[in-house]
């Protein structure tokens, strides 16, 4: 039993670290409809952000919030601005999933002419400690990370249900001509929403950033799986990442004690494609799809 429970708390932590990451990239994908392909990348500058506030500056990592997440903000809205919004118009949508192949790309080659190939370890400042709860043992690192995703979740849904630019948002996520004769600044809307979804990577990247070591192809590792959270709790649904999140954390949990560390990933994609055979809109489906506008 006591297995049991540790491997349930090393999932629900594995989720959470998950969720953080994929909610940023849902939410761009639920507004602009842009699969983003650079998400990792913003996450891999928002990590190495915060290990040179740390190291220059001696703070704690936590600290380098109030410099990462505006600056991933200004990076998330440019990059709508100059190189996802002239592209809008094309024909082909496919034309703005290469441009953040080619940003993604662009992202790495500047992270290894800058730092080189060489891991940084932005010091743990404790986060590191483990705390034993009954059977239990988890990291003081983990536990800020899943209180700090559902708080994202429950913050991020509270602000689009309940203040005017939230419902300007998912008026343009519904129906972008409607929200234009409404008098909806379309564009402004996207850049801002672009910009809101880099920042909710700038804070995982705070948070990863004292548990992982940071490189160049760090944001990969956790982009793939970001994507697959996305898709299997319901393209658009911020509430289907996170549940989606858990449900790929307990299985690469589990799949990795009984099956083999070496099989996790096999187990994970195996569950994965299951549930979408099943369900093809994903575990949430359209219910709780952000572009729903409620009455």
């Amino acid at each position: 039993m006591d297995t049991i429970l540790q491997l349930l708390a090393n999932g629900l932590m594995l989720g959470g670290l998950f969720a953080i990451v994929a909610v940023g990239l849902t939410l761009i994908f639920g507004i602009v409809k842009v699969v983003n392909f650079a998400h990792g990348e913003f996450l891999m500058v928002g990590m190495y952000l915060t290990f040179l506030v740390t190291r220059m500056l001696g703070l704690h990592p936590f600290v380098a919030v109030i410099v990462v997440v505006p600056a991933l903000f200004l990076i998330g809205a440019l990059t709508q601005r100059l190189i996802i919004q002239p592209l809008m118009s094309a024909r082909d949508d496919h034309i703005q999933i290469f441009a953040t192949v080619g940003l993604s790309t662009a992202l790495i080659n500047l992270a290894l002419l800058v730092f080189g190939a060489d891991i940084a370890n932005t010091p743990a400042s404790g986060l590191r400690t483990p705390i034993e709860i009954g059977p239990v043992r988890v990291l003081s690192g983990q536990i800020a990370i899943f209180v700090a995703s559902i708080a994202l979740v429950i913050g991020l849904q509270l602000f689009l249900q309940n203040t005017a630019m939230g419902r300007a948002i998912r008026a343009v996520a519904q129906n972008r001509s409607a929200a234009q004769l409404m008098g909806i600044n379309v564009d402004r809307i996207y850049i801002l929403t672009f910009g809101i979804g880099a920042a909710c990577v700038g804070v995982a990247a705070v948070l990863i950033a004292p548990l992982y070591p940071t490189s160049p192809t760090i944001g990969t590792y956790f982009v793939l799986t970001a994507f697959v959270v996305v898709v299997l709790g319901g393209l658009g649904s911020i509430p289907g990442a996170f549940v989606g999140s858990l449900v790929i954390g307990l299985i690469d949990s589990f799949a990795g004690f009984y099956i083999g560390s070496d099989m996790r990933e096999v187990a994970v994609f195996g569950v994965f494609l299951l549930i979408l055979i099943l369900r093809p809109a994903g575990l949430f489906g359209k219910q709780l799809n952000l572009s729903h506008v409620s009455p």
